[in-house]
């Protein structure tokens, strides 16, 4: 007997409903969750043939279908080769990306600079509220397995993850679909102590990888500062200002955007605390949280390149900068970013402004 489309179709959805709920999957629920158009009792004959192929089991009479393990199986190598798939075009994608974004933020820095005659500095995009796509644990050895960690914006992140002893194929199979099943979806801020406990539970002898594989995708979902790309330009700018060129001012600042991590941590944590950090903000002295800044100004914004990939453009000066000049710079940077980025969007915006103005483009 042949595994068509049509019974891959209803297996999968057989498995997937049951991985949800826990119960049972009868005819009638499988007919409103596909779509294939046909009867229940069409899709009975094909659970008959499926229970007849090794695939699903009636564990009681009356009673819907439960996926054996030879239906597990089936189900999780089509998932993991699709996802496998998936990660070689992601990762060719994202490379290719990388390299124009690089090189288009280091010319974008040094125009921010020439034209306002200021400081400026970009940190390279990292993941905002990033969520789980995928996981995926295989065997190294008898004594390590391979975590292949898959978040929203199609971030990959390998990481090994030692055992005490061999973990059985079985044993694998179940605990890649319990984690798939519990943490897709969700970002590291949802996952609390009673998810990790009730897979701990359920992993029974294997609950030390389960804290081990929480771990690593917290790992790789939390930006490295010392990773962070960070571009700056116009630190010689300083010297311009008389307020901000005595030898020790000059020194610290200088020696701040040459440091470039803290001043970096310190534009990703203001922008995290702000309502709104797609606005336009300004920190005057003390209220930039780094005793180098305390006579400058420092005008912020952060920029989106999809994906859930964000990052943020800072100008600094001196508390005289010119604002509305800084301020204009900015949003025609960001205004021909979402063009670039995110053309959806920015049509969106416009039509909504030509709307405002009465169908006149602003």
């Amino acid at each position: 007997m042949e595994l068509d489309n049509r019974k891959r179709t209803i297996l999968t959805a057989i498995i997937q409903t049951y991985l949800e709920t826990g119960e049972p999957v009868g005819s009638r629920t499988i007919s409103k969750y596909t779509d294939l158009n046909l009867s229940s009792a069409t899709i009975r004959n094909e659970m008959s043939d499926l229970e007849e192929m090794g695939y699903i089991v009636q564990p009681h009479t009356s009673a819907g279908r439960v996926p054996t393990d030879l239906g597990y199986r089936l189900y999780v190598d089509e998932l993991i080769q699709q996802k496998n798939t998936e990660v070689a075009n992601i990762k060719d994608m994202m490379l290719k990306k990388t390299d124009k974004l690089e090189k288009m933020l280091r010319q974008v820095v040094r125009i921010l600079a020439s034209n306002t005659q200021y400081a400026s500095m970009i940190t390279g995009p990292v993941f905002h509220q990033n969520k789980l796509k995928f996981i995926q644990l295989s065997r190294v050895r008898d004594d390590q397995l391979l975590a292949v960690i898959v978040a929203e914006g199609n971030m990959v992140t390998n990481r090994i993850i030692n055992t005490s002893g061999p973990v059985e194929e079985e044993a694998l199979l179940k605990l890649n679909l319990m984690l798939n099943n519990t943490l897709i979806g969700h970002s590291i801020e949802d996952i609390n102590l009673e998810m990790i406990r009730a897979m701990k539970e359920q992993a029974g002898i294997h609950s030390a990888v389960i804290s081990d594989v929480v771990d690593a995708v917290a790992e790789a979902i939390k930006p490295d500062k010392e990773e962070l790309p960070v571009y700056t330009s116009g630190a010689n700018n300083i010297f311009r200002y008389p307020e901000l060129s005595d030898s020790e001012k000059a020194g610290e600042l200088i020696s701040a955007f040459e440091e470039k991590y803290e001043l970096a941590e310190m534009l990703r944590d203001s922008m995290e605390n702000e309502e709104n950090s797609d606005d336009i903000h300004v920190y005057i002295g003390s209220e930039a949280s780094l005793s180098t800044m305390k006579d400058c100004a420092m005008v912020t914004t952060s920029y989106n390149v999809g994906h859930g990939l964000k990052g943020t453009i800072a100008i600094i000066g001196p508390k005289r900068m010119d604002y509305e000049k800084v301020v204009d710079n900015l949003k025609t940077l960001r205004a021909e970013l979402d063009k670039l980025y995110n053309p959806g969007q920015a049509a969106k915006e416009l039509t909504d402004k030509q709307k405002t103005n009465g169908g006149e483009t602003p």
